[in-house]
């Protein structure tokens, strides 16, 4: 899947012209072609026939319950790949198609480690990030990322990260009132952060179960979204036993349409 990236020229604050003169054409940038590879997800659920029509206890169909859960199996999959720090891969004759992950796709503004390396697209691929020798993730870290995402044009709204980096923002200056009184009368401990008053705006710190345990992905939800080919679609499998089978199929690639406006901390311990 592609489609064209644009940008606006530099402010320039002498842009004047005189009184009834001829007005000259003006060189302009051309639109840059970018793209991801879309990626299938599958899942595959069968139950026996046996299984099927005997009483159970808690459910009707063993069939549909394991149905329900591998559409959420699919959808944490897809996250996983989204926020990730992965390549994309062409899909060939014995090889799927890979859409590359954010992480993967950044390169203007990043903090890395000690021997890290952007990746980023080229010649139709996304290539992953070289990862560095790993820091403890400190709010100077992040700062200087959100001006450089500011300063590109982006308006940064989340930072995604796992569960332990989590915690680690928790540690930046600026907790404020680490006990306070709640409505019951009892003293709370205030141990976490969810929101970041930054100079450009505020962010929400969001935790996610399956994000990469090394890095920090600052997002502005505007530039990038999940481009869905085919929607989820169950289907029937050939029974060829004694079993009945049901699959879940869904296409899309991940679309970054202004890299410029994301971020990562990259190479966190």
């Amino acid at each position: 899947m592609e489609w064209q990236n644009d940008v606006l020229a530099a402010a320039n604050a002498a842009n004047a012209s005189i009184q009834g003169d001829d007005l000259s054409n003006l060189s302009r940038a051309n639109t840059t072609r970018v793209g991801n590879y879309t990626q299938i997800f599958t899942k595959v659920v069968g139950s026996s026939t046996t299984v099927e029509w005997t009483k159970k206890a808690g459910r009707k169909s063993e069939l549909a319950r394991e149905l329900m859960k591998a559409g959420r199996e699919l959808q944490t999959d897809i996250e996983a790949r989204a926020t990730g720090n992965f390549a994309s891969v062409a899909p060939a004759s014995g090889t799927a198609g890979l859409f590359g992950g954010a992480l993967a796709w950044l390169t203007s503004n990043t903090s890395k480690g000690a021997g890290g390396a952007d990746g980023g697209f080229s010649a139709g691929v996304v290539a992953a990030a070289t990862n560095g020798t790993q820091r403890s993730y400190t709010e100077n870290l992040l700062k200087p990322v959100l001006q450089s995402i500011w300063l590109k044009g982006g308006a940064p709204k989340m930072v995604i990260t796992n569960g332990v980096q989590k915690q680690n923002e928790a540690t930046f200056a600026g907790l404020a009132q680490q006990r306070r009184e709640t409505n019951n009368k009892r003293i709370t401990i205030v141990a976490g952060a969810d929101a970041y008053i930054s100079d450009f705006g505020v962010l929400q710190f969001v935790p996610d179960r399956f994000a990469s345990t090394r890095d920090a992905l600052i997002v502005d939800p505007e530039y990038v979204n999940l481009a869905i080919g085919e929607a989820v679609t169950p289907f029937d499998l050939a029974q060829t036993g004694l079993a009945k089978r049901k699959a879940l199929r869904t296409e899309l690639t991940l679309e970054v349409t202004h890299e410029g406006a994301l971020g990562a901390v990259r190479d966190l311990s």
